[in-house]
């Protein structure tokens, strides 16, 4: 049996970068395999009967030190035993065939309940059915090559680069999973973009073409809101509240009245429903009060604007009552009307506008830092902002006067 090194701790155990294998005790044989391209893997050397084996446990830190001595004792009893786990292993892979499609489809399983929704999962398959599947989804995994890769990518590289970029990236993944499960050798991932993909295709920045949502001019905002606010319907309803708020259009079909306290006048939208992942509080104007308050409560309906069988609205709903009102518009085209008036005729700060439009300000190091989230200044900003598109000139004049009043007591 190999000699017992020295346990290392789990920081220790990170610590280890030089390449080569590393002994980290608690478990004769266990090594952390470093490779030259920082690559790190956990090794178990050890005897099979008259022959030296090496069994491959998983990639670190995929798995962990802990996780890793479980692994490493469990196989060293199978051995005891009588039994070959690595001749196992290999009769496990080849009684699977393991193609490309199915490979994915099982990475898709197994991330599926840290996706926020099952929309995502759904986009995933979709667009590997559309773009992979055909080229390579019933080759083996380990035979899948930058070819192949470039075949499923590059001809939808200039026309649909958003999309190329996902279908790349999602490849990558999925390979990358391959890997771990042992059922591709690792190296270079022949999807992956630097130093590899980078060498053959343009940058996505060079060749995508930006699509912005339709949106209103800041001076046809009094106009429609008046026509809006005269629209009859729950879709309407709900675009004049996503309106008010500067919210997406997912985030305020998807608001239940728990999220909502009248008394504070505040929106509260929890982290699984924000595109940032995070909390975003959002000040509630009186306009949105009353618009809150007008709109019918239903018993048993958690939903502010349900749709149909107790779900939330459909996006086609607020999308249809603006097409009743034959503007030339989206639903979110009119958060770019709210950043362009607030730049445009508001002294607000940058810092404040993107917070309103729950937008990540600064960098990495400086949202570590910051514990605020301005919303007093916010609640001004979209006060303003309610006044502005108020239907009335002359009630607009006088609850300018009102707010600012207000503000200098």
């Amino acid at each position: 049996m190999p000699k017992l090194a020295k346990g290392l701790s789990a920081i220790e155990v990170k610590r280890l970068t030089k390449p080569g294998l590393h002994a980290v005790g608690t478990v004769a044989g266990l090594r952390l395999l470093v490779k030259p391209t920082g690559a790190r893997s956990w090794v178990l050397r050890t005897m099979i009967g008259t022959r030296r084996a090496e069994l491959g446990l998983g990639g670190y830190p995929t798995v962990s030190l802990a996780q890793a001595i479980e692994y490493a004792r469990e196989a060293l009893q199978d051995i005891r035993a009588g039994n070959d786990p690595a001749a196992e292993r290999r009769a496990k892979r080849t009684a699977v065939e393991w193609t490309f499609q199915k490979t994915a489809e099982a990475y898709i399983a197994a991330h599926r309940a840290g996706w926020k929704n099952a929309k995502h999962a759904e986009q995933w398959g979709n667009t590997l059915q559309a773009y992979a599947y055909p080229h390579f989804g019933a080759k083996h995994v380990r035979d899948v090559s930058k070819a192949d890769v470039l075949a499923a990518i590059e001809p939808i590289w200039s026309t649909k680069n958003e999309t190329a970029v996902r279908v790349r990236s999602r490849i990558e993944l999925v390979l990358n999973y391959a890997v771990q499960r042992e059922l591709r050798p690792e190296g270079l991932n022949p999807a992956r973009w630097r130093g590899n993909l980078d060498a053959a295709l343009p940058r996505a920045s060079k060749v995508a073409q930006v699509e912005h949502h339709a949106a209103l001019a800041i001076d046809g905002m009094h106009a429609f809101m008046q026509r809006l606010r005269k629209a009859e319907g729950l879709g309407a309803r709900a675009l004049e509240f996503a309106i008010l708020t500067a919210a997406r259009s997912g985030e305020v079909r998807g608001a239940t009245w728990a999220e909502i306290d009248l008394q504070e006048a505040v929106w509260t939208i929890p982290a699984e429903r924000m595109k940032s992942g995070r909390a975003h509080r959002v000040p509630l104007s009186d306009r949105a009060l009353e618009l809150l308050e007008a709109l019918p409560r239903f018993e048993g309906v958690e939903y502010v604007f349900p749709g149909a069988r107790d779900k939330p609205l459909s996006d086609m709903t607020l999308t249809a009552a603006l097409r009743r009102m034959k503007i030339d518009a989206t639903a979110h085209g009119f958060r770019s009307t709210f950043r362009d008036w607030a730049a445009e005729r508001t002294s607000t700060s940058n810092e404040v506008a993107e917070m309103a439009l729950a937008h990540a300000v600064g960098d990495a190091t400086e949202a570590a830092y910051r514990r605020g989230d301005l919303f007093e200044k916010r609640r001004a900003l979209m006060t303003l902002w309610a006044i502005y598109i108020d239907i009335d000139t002359e009630m607009c004049t006088r609850k300018v006067r009102q707010f600012r009043d207000r503000a200098h007591r």
